[in-house]
């Protein structure tokens, strides 16, 4: 039914979760996984008079490297998943101006059938104060949605 299930992780426990789902239910269609990293803009810091501050802060280059390299590590945890199960993998990440735009994206380039991702159940005004990528994904995707809690 599946054959290429989309896992966008942003490295925590509860993406994880989704992660393993996603690979027992790859093993199960004999699909193959791709996780996925939204990495968010570069935002140059509001500074103060008490703020100390590095030149790091201000290079979008040292941010996109730092991005990248936390992306990596969650996406390492993702493949880890598949492998156990023996399924297929590959990773990638990109700059997305939001990460539910990211991720539906992110679907149609690679031709996933299937998206499965976490949601952390926020409600009521944390709900609507914090936002939910996830919800947003749902809204507005055309693949198949799959949400693990």
């Amino acid at each position: 039914m599946y054959s290429h299930i989309l896992v966008p992780t942003d490295g925590s426990a509860l993406s994880l979760k989704a992660a393993k789902e996603a690979a027992r239910l790859a093993k199960s269609q004999k699909a193959k996984v791709r996780g996925f990293y939204a990495i968010p803009p570069f935002v140059t810091p509001a500074t103060g008079e008490a703020l100390i501050v590095t030149p790091e802060m201000f290079s979008e280059k040292e941010y996109v490297k730092r991005m990248q390299k936390h992306a990596n590590e969650a996406l390492s945890k993702v493949e880890l998943e598949a492998k156990k199960l023996g399924v297929p993998f590959e990773g990638s990440s990109a700059l997305a101006d939001s990460p539910w735009r990211g991720i539906i994206d992110a679907a149609k380039e690679n031709e996933c059938d299937l998206i499965v991702m976490a949601s952390h159940g926020r409600r009521g005004i944390e709900g609507l104060l914090i936002g939910s990528e996830t919800l947003k994904v749902l809204t507005h995707s055309k693949t198949p949605v799959l949400v693990c809690r």
